[in-house]
């Protein structure tokens, strides 16, 4: 085999990997992560630990990845398997995080309540207490001062006003968020496709210029060929 025919097959074999990648570069639907409800705020805290330690490695695993990928020879297919088996991850981690964090907020507002319930007890029993006390004359004249008024009742409805608050604005915010992770996965999709797009127009040039090279080379040699007249 000539010099000119093994680089006219290499052309060939770059431009038929990158369309073979190209045709199987699709990535696959994501799936609904399912998240079973946390119970106690020891178990969120221990699943909020998990997540980061689990984030941690799927980076590595993605890093590892991506060093055996390039050295296989559909280098493009590869990294977008290995970049959805990330995502996919992530996105799963994301949802037991989003759950634990909600359980803790839900229980730090319960036990709020709990206290100021507590208090208001506390308050009711003081004041009965009091009024069961018998009175003794005053030793000076001197108007009565107006029961004092308990200000817990009043948190409270403050407390509940902005629970139910946060808990009307809730599916507006998570659909905002669900709105930005998505913009920002289309974001770094297009991304990924403008650099296989690079990538592929680079190796179609490569191609063009070892065929435009090879056609040169066989000319060179025919006409050095040709007997002298």
């Amino acid at each position: 085999m000539t010099r000119a025919q093994s680089m006219l097959r290499h052309g060939g074999a770059l431009v038929l990997a990158s369309l073979l990648a190209a045709c199987a570069g699709q990535r696959p639907a994501a799936v609904a992560t399912a998240v079973a409800p946390t119970t106690s705020v020891a178990q969120a805290d221990e699943r909020l630990a998990a997540v980061a330690l689990e984030r941690a490695a799927i980076e590595a695993r993605f890093t590892e990845r991506e060093i055996v990928c390039y050295d296989k020879f559909f280098v493009n297919n590869c990294l977008d398997e290995a970049r959805e088996r990330r995502r996919v991850a992530l996105a799963a981690q994301r949802a037991i995080e989003v759950e634990a964090e909600y359980f803790i907020r839900k229980n730090k507002v319960e036990e709020r309540d709990k206290a100021l319930a507590e208090a208001e007890a506390k308050f009711q029993a003081e004041e009965a207490a009091a009024a069961a006390q018998p009175s003794t004359p005053p030793k000076v004249i001197a108007p009565v001062p107006p029961p004092r008024k308990s200000t817990v009742p009043d948190r409270i409805a403050k407390r509940n006003a902005r629970a139910a608050q946060e808990a009307a604005a809730e599916p507006a915010n998570a659909a905002t968020r669900a709105a930005n992770a998505a913009a920002f996965e289309e974001r770094r999709r297009k991304s990924e496709e403008r650099q296989r797009e690079v990538a592929q127009r680079k190796t179609e040039r490569a191609a063009k210029r070892a065929a435009e090279q090879a056609e040169k080379d066989k000319a060179a040699a025919a006409q050095k060929a040709a007997p002298a007249k």
